[in-house]
């Protein structure tokens, strides 16, 4: 692998094994064996999976490879979601594998996770023998068809000496222009079936160019649109960690003076403890970093989409700003918002030659006045900054939990976290200043992504700490990968934020549901009248019990309750290395996510706390 600037690796397969100049040898060998010579060349060197009819001869001639690692899941989707935070956390290829029919379709979750976040990922599927595609055999299931809407490619293999050729351009694909995944679905009689065995493969890839130079008249149109701004912010997506341009980023940003937002999907991307940083944008962002952008003159998107949870209300968005849109796929420019000036290209590009023609303006005598604009910010920032109330029985406030692990935690600490309020509280709780230490669902919101996630995050990089930051109900949905932790020797640490409901529901439901908690309490089941319990924030029965859970899949499990035992609690589960180690913190039920722009709302909108609006002298408006 090797690392880009910044510390970012962008995503790329690693070179053949003998070389990129090699000759190519000829073997004979069955397709599974090929399917496997092949994964080695391309440098694959982890694959998650689970053994099934179809994809069975594969995992013979696995045995013998003395470079590709299988890790065993316990569901197909951990194997997903393992290979997803693999590729996130090294910024390599993640490799996953299963059987034709309900394992493929076990995938397809974790397929469209990746899709939605650009993350490079290769499935490997076993098919039905290829005379019996097509007439409902046993675990037969059209893999390709139902996967084509969330793959960027996909590819049915039925012909063994198509192997080689096939994985390499999977591997090319996946990890280049905008990464996403592939899947590759073989037939069983295409893996048994003998062949020859070529490497390097000779790729065709005729429709496939993606664009990475970007247009110079662009870059200059943007460079004048940015020295002629007075409100300017640098509205960072994913696509800056995925071009591994976090240094680039940095550079501009320093040149300029611009202020900087980076999203759910971008955190880490650019220092959060930087001046020039005002937090998260979006429906649960800061309340600098959304009226920053609603209110500036110009947004200049790099790697962003303009989802709805930044927007907010698309047609009240930003409404008196240009906008400069930078963006490896086409696709995205002008879909939600229209560009000013769209540029296609690899951010990375974009921003080093955006940085030159802003020195050919400065030069010329055309440099951008933003003292005004940053003093603004400021006085936001430190009117409304991030914060919470402590809860007053004397209970663990879920924030506070947060940000005691974070400041606990080892330099250099990967995070991956579930979906709900313990996201957004990590999101605003943690210190997030290098790329590759934030990783979550961010597009699909997908429950249950952390704990797999984690194992793959590693697997791939032992070396780090790794903390997986999850819900009571996020959790109960993947747990089962602690068992392939365990045993695989990977010592992740969990931390179940357990408040006894589905929070980020229950939320929704007190603010917009008239306190009707139906069906999001998960420590009791309903009462004889079908009145819906309060939930107990994990005081009152343990159903499950964490930590006894725990403990059955090997790990070390703890528990916390009390403010007074936090930091030790943590600092004991930052010293077992041995094991996983997952710690079931109770926290108090009410616990909030704020700020917050409602759903459908404009961002003008936005709320402090609840029922607080700041005030931008500009409430009459």
């Amino acid at each position: 692998m090797t690392e880009q600037s910044g510390g970012a690796p962008k995503p790329q397969p690693r070179a053949p094994r003998n070389g990129p100049q090699q000759t190519a040898t000829v073997e004979h060998l069955t397709g599974a064996q090929s399917l496997i010579r092949s994964l080695e060349s391309v440098g694959a060197d982890t694959v998650f999976g689970i053994p099934g009819g179809a994809i069975l001869p594969a995992y013979d001639p696995m045995m013998d490879s003395g470079t590709v690692r299988h890790i065993l899941v316990r569901h197909e989707q951990g194997a997903g979601h393992a290979a997803t935070g693999y590729a996130q956390a090294t910024g390599r290829v993640g490799v996953c594998m299963a059987t034709s029919g309900p394992g493929a379709t076990n995938l397809v979750t974790p397929i469209a996770d990746a899709h939605m976040d650009s993350v490079p990922l290769v499935a490997i599927t076993g098919q039905v023998a290829s005379k019996a595609i097509g007439t409902d055999a046993f675990q037969e299931a059209d893999i390709c068809g139902i996967t084509m809407p969330v793959t960027k490619h996909n590819f049915l293999v039925t012909d063994p000496a198509e192997i080689p050729r096939t994985i390499a351009e999977a591997f090319h694909i996946a990890s280049t222009g905008r990464p996403g995944p592939v899947l590759v679905d073989i037939s069983k009689d295409a893996l048994q079936a003998q062949t020859t065995f070529s490497w390097p493969p000779t790729q065709d890839l005729p429709g496939y160019r993606p664009v990475s130079r970007p247009h110079s008249k662009q870059i200059r149109e943007a460079a004048r649109l940015i020295s002629e701004a007075r409100r300017p912010v640098l509205y960072v997506g994913g696509g800056v960690l995925k071009a591994g341009a976090s240094a680039e980023l940095l550079a501009l940003a320093e040149q300029t003076g611009i202020p900087v937002t980076t999203t759910l999907m971008a955190l880490g991307a650019f220092p959060d403890t930087h001046p020039l940083h005002l937090g998260m944008p979006g429906m649960h962002g800061s309340v600098t970093a959304v009226t920053a952008l609603q209110k500036s003159d110009l947004i200049v998107a790099l790697g962003a989409r303009f989802d709805d949870r930044v927007t907010g209300r698309l047609d009240s968005f930003a409404p008196h700003a240009k906008v400069v849109h930078a963006d490896i796929d086409p696709a995205e420019i002008g879909k939600n918002r229209a560009a000013d000036v769209p540029i296609v290209g690899d951010v990375r590009e974009v921003l080093t030659e955006l940085a030159a023609a802003l020195h050919a303006e400065t030069a010329a005598g055309r440099t951008g006045d933003y003292a005004a604009w940053r003093e603004l910010l400021g006085r936001w920032r430190e009117t409304y900054p991030l914060g919470y109330d402590l809860p007053e029985d004397g209970s663990l406030s879920p924030q506070q939990v947060i940000e005691r692990i974070g400041r606990l935690a080892p330099e250099g600490t990967v995070y991956t976290a579930g979906v709900g309020q313990h996201q957004m509280w990590a999101a605003h709780f943690l210190t997030f200043d290098k790329p590759a230490t934030w990783l979550n669902s961010g597009g699909l919101g997908t429950m249950g992504y952390a704990v797999p996630a984690a194992l793959g995050a590693k697997a791939g990089r032992p070396d780090a700490t790794v903390w997986a930051v999850d819900g009571d109900g996020c959790f109960q949905m993947t747990n089962q990968e602690l068992v392939t932790a365990a045993l695989n020797g990977i010592p992740i640490k969990v931390a179940v934020i357990n408040n006894g409901a589905l929070g980020m529901v229950r939320q929704w439901q007190t603010l917009f549901y008239n306190q009707r908690y139906s069906n999001t309490t998960l420590h009791s089941a309903p009462t004889p009248s079908g009145v819906p319990p309060q939930p107990s924030g994990g005081r009152g029965t343990r159903v499950p019990d964490f930590v006894m859970l725990a403990e059955a899949m090997g790990c070390v499990g703890l528990r916390c309750e009390d403010p007074a035992d936090l930091d030790a609690t943590i600092e004991k589960a930052n010293s077992i290395n041995d094991r996983p180690v997952v710690v079931d913190f109770i926290v108090h039920e009410d616990a909030m996510v704020w700020p917050m722009v409602a759903a459908g709302t404009s961002n003008d909108e936005v709320q402090a706390a609840r029922g607080v609006r700041p005030d931008f002298g500009d409430l009459d408006d």
